[in-house]
């Protein structure tokens, strides 16, 4: 087991890739700190875990006062933490003309400002441990598409930070790494395209230019990749942003010379 005995907090983990992640975790020998909005969810998914293994903490990161009582929370639940994920996100589409005020706020409110404050009330606890941070961000990071903006600015500012603290406290002897993630087939974006009038089986039939492995990403392949980065095997790495993307170069579509809506 690569993480026997370590305690996890994930963030956003009653759904998506956050849940892959909490179950990967458990299975590997961890325990894990749940959180989510929906506490009907969260609590299906700490009891499916097991009490002895999983806590659940209902909270909303867009509250400035939440990350710290998070924190609090989710130290007294199994005595420590040894690594903090920042997975929880808000993926909300707009573009530019239809990115008011209030709406850019609550999105860098959870997607940026969210994870600074909790690693902010956390830091003591992680540098106890010589604990680690992996944030959860997104290829979008570098531009992104005309209907993510405010997201895909979000995801620089965790970018920026990311490499930020792996700096300012690398001799305090916390990690601080990145996994900015490509398209990932999760129930909820499988529920967008949906909406946008995809038909019932459009995983599918990704055309090759938007998946060259025929597939998209699985949040199983996710939560793969992110054990090594929560887990002692990573030492003493810090800083490091790591693309999980199907394309080597960094944008939209690279291999692909027609237009892209």
């Amino acid at each position: 087991m690569r993480l026997r005995d370590q305690i996890i907090l994930i963030t956003g983990s009653t759904t998506g890739i956050g849940e892959h992640m909490a179950r990967r975790f458990v299975q590997e020998g961890a325990k894990v700190v749940l959180h989510g909005r929906d506490a009907v969810r969260g609590q299906a998914l700490r009891d499916s875990l097991g009490e002895g293994n999983a806590a659940f903490c209902q909270g909303d990161l867009a509250d400035a006062s939440y990350p710290e009582q998070l924190a609090k929370d989710a130290l007294a639940a199994f005595g420590r933490i040894d690594c903090l994920v920042n997975n929880a996100a808000l993926t909300t589409r707009a573009r530019i003309q239809d990115t008011d005020a209030a709406f850019f706020d609550r999105i860098l409110a959870v997607n940026a400002r969210a994870p600074m404050l909790l690693i902010r009330a956390l830091l003591p606890a992680l540098k106890e441990v010589r604990g680690c941070v992996l944030n959860i961000g997104s290829v979008l990071a570098h531009c992104g598409q005309a209907n993510l903006l405010a997201y895909s600015m979000s995801k620089g500012a965790l970018m920026t930070m990311t490499r930020n603290l792996a700096d300012a406290l690398g001799t305090d002897g916390v990690r601080f790494n990145q996994l900015n993630v490509g398209w990932t087939l999760t129930e909820n974006e499988y529920q967008v395209k949906m909406g946008d009038g995809l038909p019932a089986d459009w995983p599918d039939h990704v055309p090759a230019y938007a998946a060259p492995a025929g597939r998209l990403t699985t949040p199983e392949e996710v939560a793969g990749a992110s054990v090594y980065w929560v887990g002692h095997e990573s030492r003493p790495i810090s800083g490091t942003v790591a693309e999980l993307e199907q394309y080597p170069i960094i944008g939209r579509y690279p291999n692909y010379e027609g237009s892209v809506e």
